[in-house]
């Protein structure tokens, strides 16, 4: 791919269909959302209004952390609070399924909706990749940014047009064009994260209590796992519980899966072969730094049959 060219007609191609209108974005801080959000402010500038969906089911400081990021590349990012309206939607849903369609209806009809009222926005920016049209399409899982793939009209639906910059493109060539507009390594080299968040990392219910468990675990897995140089690594916790003894006492605990894989665009992947230190380390931090989890797994299972993520 040449990225150069790339560029130049994605932020033609943006001109041309905002005309004098008002754009609207949601960066969530990952790689694609990143590079749809600079792209979308070259060609817009004024005209792009991006905000930061606080959802509840984000990492650990992460929207503070993004809005910081931004505004060093002076790029104004405006954040909304909007946990209460995610939880409601997820509170009592165990099917994957249902919960990634609870926060596909949230996001888009209820907190985007009011977004786009306000700001009298014409377009949504997308950062949909080509996997995530294929294992939408393929059936395989929804992804929440896939709409018009699946003859949702967003137009007819929630009240606005959508822009997708890197439909064309996968994983890798998203990274490849953040490095030739000199994006900082924390955004262009950021491991990938889904759009749903920690929702789609807790098999069953998700309740704060809960975001709470996989948030600490998801911490420590990035922190232990940051120089592994693996595609994507991951905190999953379980709906089963276990018996184990803490203090010379009985206790039935939470179970923390560590996926860690290795991959070019997330279509296939193998897991890591980490070292036996590396994953006793893992396990020592897990069960010892988080309450009411005495149980940490590694997970072998390459994509496919399985998928990265677990919901």
């Amino acid at each position: 791919m040449e990225c150069k060219s790339f560029v130049e007609e994605q932020i033609a191609q943006i001109k041309q269909t905002v005309g004098e209108a008002t754009a609207i974005n949601a960066l969530s801080g990952g790689v694609d959302s990143s590079l749809v959000t600079v792209l979308g402010h070259r060609a817009l500038g004024d005209q792009l209004r991006t905000v930061f969906i606080d959802s509840a089911l984000m990492r650990e400081g992460e929207p503070q952390r993004v809005v910081k990021t931004f505004a060093d590349m002076d790029i104004p990012v405006e954040l909304v609070d909007a946990q209460e309206d995610f939880l409601s939607a997820l509170a009592g849903l165990t099917d994957p399924e249902q919960k990634r369609q609870a926060v596909t209806d949230t996001f888009y009809a209820k907190v985007f909706g009011r977004l786009v009222k306000e700001s009298g926005a014409k377009f949504l920016f997308h950062g949909t990749i080509l996997t995530d049209i294929e294992e939408t399409v393929a059936g395989i899982k929804r992804q929440h940014n896939i709409l018009a793939q699946l003859g949702i009209d967003p137009e007819e639906t929630y009240g606005y047009s959508i822009i997708e910059p890197l439909k064309t493109l996968r994983k890798d060539g998203v990274r490849e064009v953040c490095e030739f507009l000199k994006l900082p390594a924390d955004i262009s080299h950021r491991i990938p994260f889904p759009g749903p968040a920690l929702a789609t990392r807790i098999v069953g219910e998700v309740t704060r209590e809960r975001l709470a468990t996989v948030r600490a675990a998801t911490a420590i897995v990035e922190e232990e796992l940051g120089d592994s140089g693996a595609f994507q690594y991951l905190a999953v916790l379980l709906n089963d519980r276990a018996t184990g003894i803490r203090d010379n006492k009985r206790e039935f605990g939470q179970i923390i899966v560590v996926r860690c894989i290795e991959s070019t665009d997330a279509r296939t992947a193998t897991a890591t072969e980490l070292s036996w230190d590396k994953l006793n380390r893992l396990c020592e931090r897990i069960v010892n730094e988080i309450d009411d989890v005495n149980r940490c797994l590694y997970d072998l299972t390459p994509k496919p049959p399985a998928t990265v993520e677990y919901i």
